[in-house]
């Protein structure tokens, strides 16, 4: 018995066995996820220095974000900062398996026979992994513009004490006159 790829590449009745080969196409894909934790705080136990007693999230060592501790206008900038940061990298990777799901499932033959059917039927599935994407690079977006906020809405307290921790500057050179 000849196999659909032999009879395909001979030429011989191409049409009925294009049908066959289709069914008997099914690459394999792989995708592994890995997370990779480092500790760098110096001692064992929880990442990212979080203490429960001090408010963590009672040792959960795993979270993606730092403890929500707004107590200066450097932990809303370092909160907002990391949010976007990690929702970018999953806008990334969340398009990217939506990619891959898509080009995965249009192997699928269409059970009615459909041309494109196959194609159609990925495309409507993967699309909700891409409109995932497309939410977490809209919080991304949205908090980088929270810290934006923050500074249009507070900028008399910031300035009132930016301008109270700055140093006297000294004398400076002025080279415009000679």
């Amino acid at each position: 018995m000849s196999t659909p790829t032999a009879a395909a590449s001979s030429g011989t009745n191409g049409k009925n066995n294009s049908a066959k080969f289709s069914g008997a196409f099914a690459p394999s894909f792989t995708l592994n996820v890995s997370q990779s934790k480092t500790n760098n705080n110096g001692g064992g136990g929880g990442g990212r220095g979080m203490v429960p007693a001090q408010g963590g999230r009672g040792g959960h060592s795993e979270a993606l974000l730092p403890p929500p501790e707004f107590t200066s206008p450097a932990d809303v900038r370092n909160y907002c900062n990391h949010l976007r940061a990690v929702m970018v990298q999953v806008s990334f990777e969340v398009a990217m398996g939506a990619e891959i799901l898509k080009g995965v499932l249009s192997t699928v033959p269409d059970p009615e026979g459909r041309i494109g059917g196959s194609k159609a039927r990925a495309w409507r599935v993967s699309r909700k992994l891409g409109k995932a994407a497309d939410a977490a690079a809209s919080a991304a977006k949205n908090a980088a513009a929270t810290y934006a906020a923050f500074q249009q809405a507070y900028e008399e307290e910031i300035n009132r004490v930016r301008h109270r921790a700055r140093r006297p500057q000294g004398p400076r050179m002025d080279w415009a006159q000679q």
